[in-house]
């Protein structure tokens, strides 16, 4: 029997923003919805949509489009949050304290379990629904609440030892704010969120459409 082909990186980010629209039609009261309508919803076309679902399995039906209701649980089993998964926030400045505030992650799958610091005024206090905790006991913390995702919000200088420990503690998966690129070798996944990159590409994009040089 062959192989499955590997899935795109790209298609699988596509995933994330199909079920986000689909969510919204289904919201709207849409029963079905077609190829076309996913694929103008990210401005890419319905060939690429039903790309991108074949690799999973035959999902719509030709004439009708995909069941809204039937789809969304498909995505979410195809993208593993189907399940509750464990995060800690390491550091709690402000990032840390925003992310640790924000509503949506529990509806969509994410529990913020723990919360980690090494400054003595803040550590025993609650934001959001945790109380943060001392750095000092990251393993044994990580442990008993059975940590799967690390959000690492931690000074750059200190990004890489903080990861290593968040590493050896059984953390599999790390969302990483801070600017420093971390090696915590094949086993773990990394996906790092960098807000000046960001700025600076779109600052050059919106120059070059001005027709800057």
């Amino acid at each position: 029997m062959s192989e499955r082909p590997p899935i795109p990186r790209a298609t699988v980010k596509r995933l994330s923003l199909y079920l986000r629209g689909l969510e919204r039609h289904q919201a709207e009261g849409a029963v079905t919805v077609s190829s076309r309508t996913l694929g103008s919803d990210l401005g890419i076309t319905d060939a690429q949509v039903r790309r991108d679902l074949g690799y999973f399995g035959q999902f719509g039906q030709p004439g009708i489009g995909y069941s809204v209701d039937g789809l969304i649980p498909r995505i979410k089993s195809i993208l593993k949050i189907d399940r509750e998964w464990n995060a800690a926030v390491f550091g709690v400045g402000n990032i840390g304290r925003a992310l640790l505030n924000y509503p949506r992650f529990g509806p969509k799958g994410f529990h913020i379990a723990a919360a980690f610091d090494i400054n003595e005024s803040i550590i025993g206090t609650k934001v959001g629904a945790c109380q943060v905790c001392s750095l000092a006991d990251l393993e044994e913390q990580v442990l008993a609440a059975e940590i799967d995702i690390g959000i690492l919000c931690v000074p750059m200088p200190v990004a890489q030892e903080v990861a290593d420990r968040m590493v050896t503690a059984g953390i599999r998966g790390v969302l990483n704010f801070t600017p420093r690129r971390i090696d915590v070798g094949k086993d773990v996944d990394v996906v790092s969120v960098d807000f000046s990159r960001a700025l600076e590409q779109l600052a050059y994009q919106v120059a070059a459409a001005d027709g800057e040089d």
